[in-house]
């Protein structure tokens, strides 16, 4: 087991090496360029520039640059913002609160409601629920999510008035019945997508384990439907969906960046936005770091936990 994590310790450190490199030299070599912000004040001779230019380091080769930028990353100094000089570690840790708000409250409903759709619709396959769920899910799963949040505030704020149109509280309240209040429409945004995914995994895993010899067994001892479906039948096939688990977080933080635009929330996906329209490098690659480690971790601990349950990975 122990060997197992390391090898997937190394290749997480590899392919964060290589999403660095590229990341680093698409924003370097995109028009504009980090100093088009500077360029475009009236009040910035060319002398200036010149000036800010090296005190950046943005005059020496872009290799040099990116080895710079990776060995101050590593011994924890990610940089500093061009728009404020404040480091980049801050600027993302006062916006990383928001987000794990808005993506642990929006996979908590899609887990329990999806999970419980799919459950259903595997013992109920082919009934009427099952096949309202499925054009359920592949409405939602066609839906893109920016349309699905504009048209849950005008429905839900401009038409009916139950919900704020955006922002993460009121000015001047800040209480926690007012958060939640704020969190219902950006949450249920984007757990829209998550939910159906959620579902659809769920009644495969479902279908696959109620056919099994051993659950066949079980009812034929005339072990109650219910035990049988919570004891054997869903204990087994949750076991999938650790590795689903992991795979989602992408796709979250994807939604994130979309709905929290939408919503106004600040998180890191408007950050990311606000910073790549400043062209703010040291917090977009701040950012795109961030996400990518979080992204590997994720998968990192649904292999772990999946090799743990199942003996058979770590053999291979």
């Amino acid at each position: 087991m122990l060997r197992y994590v390391v090898n997937r310790l190394l290749q997480a450190v590899m392919l964060l090496v290589i999403v660095s490199a590229i990341g680093f030299a698409i924003l370097h070599l995109a028009p504009g360029g980090p100093l088009s912000q500077f360029a475009a004040s009236s009040q910035m001779t060319q002398e200036d520039l010149d000036r800010v230019t090296r005190q950046l380091g943005l005059d020496r080769p872009l290799p040099i640059q990116y080895l710079d930028w990776l060995g101050r990353m590593v011994r924890g100094d990610w940089g500093h913002s061009y728009r404020d000089g404040e480091a980049v570690l801050s600027v993302i840790g006062s916006h990383l609160g928001a987000t794990l708000e808005l993506m642990v409250t929006a996979t908590i409903i899609a887990v329990l409601l999806g999970g419980w759709v799919g459950v259903i619709g595997a013992v109920r396959r082919y009934s009427l629920f099952d096949q309202l769920a499925t054009v359920g899910a592949m409405i939602a799963l066609s839906i893109p999510t920016f349309w699905f949040g504009l048209v849950t505030i005008y429905v839900f704020s401009i038409q009916l008035g139950w919900l704020p149109a955006g922002n993460r509280e009121t000015i001047g309240d800040g209480s926690m019945l007012d958060l939640l209040h704020h969190l219902i429409a950006p949450a249920m945004v984007l757990a829209l997508v998550e939910t159906a995914m959620w579902g659809r995994y769920m009644r495969s895993s479902m279908l696959e384990v109620i056919n099994q010899d051993y659950i066949r067994t079980a009812r034929a001892k005339g072990l109650p439907e219910r035990r049988i479906l919570a004891l054997h039948a869903l204990r087994n096939a949750l076991l999938p969906m650790i590795t689903i688990a992991g795979l989602q977080f992408p796709t979250l933080l994807g939604g994130a960046l979309v709905t929290e635009t939408v919503f106004t929330w600040p998180g890191m996906g408007r950050l990311f936005l606000d910073s790549i329209g400043y062209r703010d490098y040291p917090v977009v690659m701040g950012i795109l770091m961030f996400s990518a480690m979080m992204v590997l971790v994720g998968s990192l601990l649904a292999d772990i936990l999946y090799a743990a349950v199942d003996p058979r990975i770590r053999m291979e």
